[in-house]
């Protein structure tokens, strides 16, 4: 793997649990940050987790988005700090080593399986595809 990809994780801070108050994001943070270090592997030191404020996923809370460099950006939704951090940490892993960060839902742990949201190509390659297509 090119050590020089930048990956992060970034989880909704405002989403919330319908009728109530609770924001389940901060938690989602806290947890996935312990088990990601707890790991005993590179992926620590490879992702970097953050919150923000709103990723418009509202009737799904919480999303959850990775992002890596050069690679298409997965959002997921109705992840629970509770239930869903080993598969969080499993696609962690096997995001980190796709070369342009592409792969079936057949192919994703768990429930991330059926909670993706978005899959959005990278950047990079949008512009050589728009390049290619003015030539």
């Amino acid at each position: 793997m090119d050590r020089t990809t930048q990956h992060r994780i970034t989880v909704c801070t405002s989403c919330r649990h319908k009728g109530t108050e609770c924001r389940p994001g901060y938690e989602l943070i806290e947890k996935l940050r312990k088990a990601i270090a707890a790991a005993g592997d590179s992926i620590a030191e490879d992702f970097a987790i953050s919150g923000v404020a709103c990723m418009a996923g509202c009737d799904r809370p919480c999303t959850v988005a990775y992002h890596g460099t050069q690679k298409a950006t997965y959002l997921f939704g109705d992840i629970t700090p509770e239930d869903d951090i080993d598969d969080l940490v499993a696609f962690a892993r096997q995001y980190a080593v796709l070369h342009d960060g592409w792969c079936s839902s057949v192919d994703r742990p768990g429930k991330l399986r059926k909670s993706t949201l978005a899959r959005v190509p990278a950047a990079m390659i949008a512009l050589e595809d728009s390049k290619a297509l003015v030539s």
